[in-house]
């Protein structure tokens, strides 16, 4: 019987794990729209930018930090040669643009992939929509004294409600005439 107090708790901290995961994962296209660049870094030669980068070390659920795999391996001695690598070539993210306040990528086959925060009273809500029809949330957080549903009736409409006693806020987003709809309503007092 004690378990079962557990459980909502539980099932929040999953349903919040897996919005900042998905939130995360939203956001990226935006993140490597433009990457810094360093006067100093480009005057170094080739050969001085390539060097490993150390490995993160990894914390324990007690507290005790713990070592990488590569770092517990042997230290060689200095005679030893090192083994070269090619460097790694920089994989080029689809290019970024924004229409109707949506963030727009276009992938290689031409599939726009379209992602968009809504914030209302009730809640905000980040909604992804593809060229394909496909209409998904991608997380939604209620304010304090809302809850949150998602009604989805075919895969290019969906509706995310902000209920509370007596009103709701409402989020509803459609595949219409080759880009998507958003309409957010207030219900109720």
């Amino acid at each position: 019987m004690g378990s079962s107090r557990w459980t909502p708790i539980a099932g929040w901290a999953a349903a919040t794990a897996t919005s900042i995961v998905l939130a995360s994962v939203a956001i990226l296209p935006v993140l490597r729209t433009s990457e810094p660049r360093d006067a100093a870094l480009a005057q170094l030669p080739a050969a001085a930018t390539t060097f490993p980068a150390p490995l993160p070390s990894v914390t324990t659920s007690a507290g005790a930090p713990t070592t990488s795999p590569a770092s517990r391996r042997p230290r060689t001695s200095a005679a030893t040669p090192k083994p070269t690598s090619k460097p790694a070539t920089k994989a080029t993210a689809p290019p970024t643009t924004t229409e109707d306040g949506w963030t727009v990528t276009t992938a290689a086959d031409g599939l726009r992939t379209y992602v968009r925060s809504f914030q209302c009273a009730g809640g905000q809500a980040v909604i992804k929509v593809t060229s394909d029809s496909v209409v998904s949330l991608i997380t939604a957080t209620p304010a304090d004294g809302f809850a949150v549903e998602k009604v989805q009736n075919s895969k290019d409409n969906m509706a995310v409600y902000f209920n509370e006693t007596n009103h709701s806020f409402i989020i509803h987003v459609t595949w219409f005439t080759d880009k998507p709809f958003a309409e957010v309503s207030e219900v109720g007092q």
